[in-house]
């Protein structure tokens, strides 16, 4: 499976983006998807993961961030409103067909090359 993250910018505070992770090679559509992020100086942050149908979200980003799939499109997404600066990083997907629990450890095989996120204040 390689994975293929877009969709980061430069977005003022209070704005919206919303990341990709297309898969290509082999459908992924059963397995647990998640998203990382690493600010500069920072070490790598879980962010979000969706896995069965089923949301987990960072406590930071909750009520800001939705993780959502479309099986067709063989793409997870992450919807961000309310950016703050302090969102500000590159954000990688990852993914792991043996569990949520690799992927939210960060220990996923899968990992997208990141997509940069700024959010200016």
């Amino acid at each position: 499976v390689q994975l293929q993250a877009s969709g980061g910018g430069l977005v003022q505070a209070g704005g919206s983006l919303r990341l990709s992770c297309a898969a290509s090679g082999r459908t992924f559509s059963s397995y647990p998807v998640g998203w990382f992020r690493q600010a500069p100086g920072k070490e790598r942050q879980f962010v979000a993961v969706i896995s069965s149908g089923r949301t987990y979200y960072e406590d930071s980003v909750k009520g800001r961030f939705t993780i959502s799939r479309d099986s067709a499109q063989n793409t997870v997404y992450l919807q961000m409103n309310s950016l703050k600066p302090e969102d500000t990083a590159v954000y990688y997907c990852t993914s792991d067909p043996r569990g949520p629990g690799m992927v939210v450890t960060g220990r996923g095989n899968y990992w997208g090359q990141g997509t940069q996120v700024t959010v200016s204040s």
